[in-house]
């Protein structure tokens, strides 16, 4: 299937203040000049925050994280939970038609979608809240025939149900995911046969479906006011999509209670609770160093030939007064401290990416690893 991005694009995309928070924690868990690897968080967070994948997404992205934008298409372009096109406002309804789905009946289901949603796969409901798309297997062909919505499966579908999921989340309700027919998980059609003698409640038990409906986590969008996933024992629980969706807090059952408390560290007492931290004294975050209103001899430095340093951040550099290796080279802490804090969009990049020793190779006339991997691959030209 030919992939290509839509033909109407917004003017702009930026991370909202706590969604850019996110991105740049994100980026902290790879290894220095390794950013590259939190593309596909990245790329989720922009999708969830915009609904969708725009091109200026994209860019932002690559910009983030030091990429050029065609290795960031290709990711996009790749991987088919990226939607590379307007989807609905309040749910994409992907239905799997592949062997088990298609034998139990997910040809109907998708009869129920052109019914109720729009003719064609990708195309928007009439009230721009719902789309649909057929996808290959989802993986849960115990319970065919199935759909993902969202974040969630919903399972053992029929034309009746599919279509009451389809009214209520077209009327801001929260539709119950997981088996529609009142199974847990994948058991059998006729009842358990083994593990009959399950503690507690069963759908408190469920690792997807109690907390979604305690919390209402049903087709919602990520803003940025999640909290981040964390093991069992270190909170009270949470739900989230592949490790990197956040969500809001829930109690734990039973059963991850018991879980917990088996894998939890022993203590001999509670640790105490961290001092709150001491608010940075006035005028802390450094020197702003010497800058110049123009390149020298009307020719800057190349600065993307640093690592880290895309387009964007380049011409944000120059709006600064940074044209030159040699100023880069000559930074102090302090006045480090200060172009971190003021790279509006990328704070921390110039730490991170360690600038003054790769500026200081560059000022010399030598190259570094990556500058001289750009100029071979024609990165930049």
């Amino acid at each position: 299937m030919l992939r290509r991005l839509h033909h109407e694009q917004p003017a702009s995309f930026e991370f909202t203040p706590a969604n850019l928070a996110w991105a740049q924690a994100q980026m902290t868990k790879f290894p220095v000049g390794r950013q590259a690897s939190a593309v596909i968080p990245l790329l989720f967070r922009a999708q969830e925050q915009e609904g969708w994948l725009s091109k200026p997404a994209i860019e932002y992205v690559a910009d983030m994280l030091g990429m050029p934008y065609m290795r960031v298409l290709e990711v996009a372009t790749f991987y088919f939970m990226f939607q590379l096109a307007p989807v609905g406002s309040v749910a994409h309804i992907q239905i799997c038609g592949t062997t088990s789905c298609m034998i139990c009946g997910s040809e109907d289901l998708m009869k129920v979608c052109r019914e109720k949603i729009a003719a064609h796969p990708f195309e928007l409901s009439s009230d721009g809240k719902l789309s649909w798309e057929e996808v290959e297997c989802l993986g849960a062909c115990a319970n065919a025939p199935m759909a993902q919505i969202g974040k969630d499966y919903y399972e053992d579908l029929t034309e009746e149900n599919l279509g009451k999921i389809i009214d209520d989340l077209r009327a801001g309700k929260a539709p119950r995911p997981g088996s529609q027919v009142g199974r847990f998980s994948s058991e059998p059609a006729g009842g358990l046969t083994s593990c009959i003698d399950m503690p507690g409640d069963k759908e408190a038990a469920n690792g997807s479906v109690g907390p979604a409906l305690a919390i209402g986590d049903v087709a919602k969008k990520i803003d940025g006011t999640e909290v981040p996933l964390r093991a069992p024992w270190q909170m009270s629980g949470q739900r989230g999509a592949i490790g990197i969706m956040g969500a809001g807090q829930r109690p734990m059952s039973a059963v991850q209670q018991a879980a917990a408390a088996k894998a939890a560290p022993k203590a001999e007492a509670p640790a105490a609770a961290p001092a709150p931290a001491a608010a940075p004294a006035e005028g802390a975050k450094g020197t702003k160093p010497a800058m110049l209103t123009e390149a020298r001899d009307g020719k800057a430095d190349d600065l993307k030939m640093i690592k880290g340093v895309g387009p964007k951040l380049e011409a944000l550099l120059h709006s600064l007064g940074v044209f030159h290796f040699d100023q880069i080279a000559g930074w102090k802490a302090d006045e480090l401290a200060w172009i971190d804090d003021n790279l509006e969009g990328f704070k921390g990049r110039a730490s991170r990416d360690n600038w003054i020793e790769q500026a200081s190779k560059l000022a010399s006339g030598a190259e570094t690893e990556f500058s001289a991997r750009a100029k071979k691959d024609g990165i930049y030209e």
